[in-house]
């Protein structure tokens, strides 16, 4: 029996056009659309974590996803581990993801501009000053916010300790 994972994950990866027009629609309904994006190359609970409470923050979550060679201008070129189809479609999976857009660019200004979600969230590594697009974003009546991350968890943690164990 099928279950049609395959139409289901690619419904919620989109281009940026349609994906404007569907976040018009959103917000024509009321809904609050929380915008954040990353790397997001090996998938852990630190991620998960993060994603889930941005999710809580407004009714539909959209991650911008760095496309492959943008990671590599930002981690190496020995990143990403997953490329940016397997990248989309793990976040994709995630049933309080409504929307998964890759961009190339070195960061998602151009992005945010375009879409103009209601709440834009990072890390609290970041300071608000600090996050891209949080001008545009606060400029058109939106709020910017910061999650408290998952201590111990990251790609390059875990990339990091499977060289050790291979050694």
């Amino acid at each position: 029996m099928k279950i049609g994972i395959e139409k289901t994950l690619l419904d919620k990866i989109s281009q940026i056009t349609p994906l404007k027009k569907q976040i018009k629609y959103w917000q024509g309904e009321g809904k609050k659309v929380v915008f954040t994006n990353g790397v997001f190359d090996l998938l852990h609970i630190g991620h998960i974590t993060y994603l889930a409470k941005s999710a809580e923050l407004g009714h539909k979550l959209v991650i911008g996803l760095n496309a492959d060679i943008s990671v590599k201008l930002i981690k190496g070129n020995d990143r990403p581990i997953n490329d940016q189809n397997n990248r989309a479609a793990l976040l994709a999976a995630l049933f309080f993801v409504d929307a998964v857009v890759i961009f190339d660019e070195s960061t998602p200004l151009n992005l945010i501009s375009t879409l103009m979600p209601d709440i834009l969230v990072k890390g609290a590594d970041y300071s608000i000053e600090n996050i891209v697009g949080a001008e545009v974003v606060i400029a058109n009546g939106g709020e910017v916010k910061t999650i408290d991350l998952v201590e111990g968890y990251s790609s390059t943690s875990i990339i990091e300790k499977i060289k050790e164990q291979t050694l």
